[in-house]
């Protein structure tokens, strides 16, 4: 049983749509490593700046709708 040769030749419905896609629209890789540097690349954050962001953060009441009087 070689089930590996028999695998080989087919290609699945969505990997042909992505390739047309990026065949029609050449700089589609580049937008979307452009959009990923937005959102989700981030530059290391200093450990002494959020230190001193937590502690300057003002602690809420349990219930938020009650006044204190």
């Amino acid at each position: 049983m070689k089930f590996s040769k028999q695998q080989t030749a087919y290609v699945s419905e969505f990997t042909k749509f992505i390739e047309e896609l990026k065949q029609k629209n050449p700089s589609l890789e580049e937008k979307q490593r452009s959009g990923r540097a937005i959102w989700w690349d981030k530059s290391p954050v200093d450990l002494e700046t959020r230190r001193r962001e937590q502690e300057s953060r003002v602690k809420q009441q349990p219930y938020v709708y009650q006044n204190k009087f």
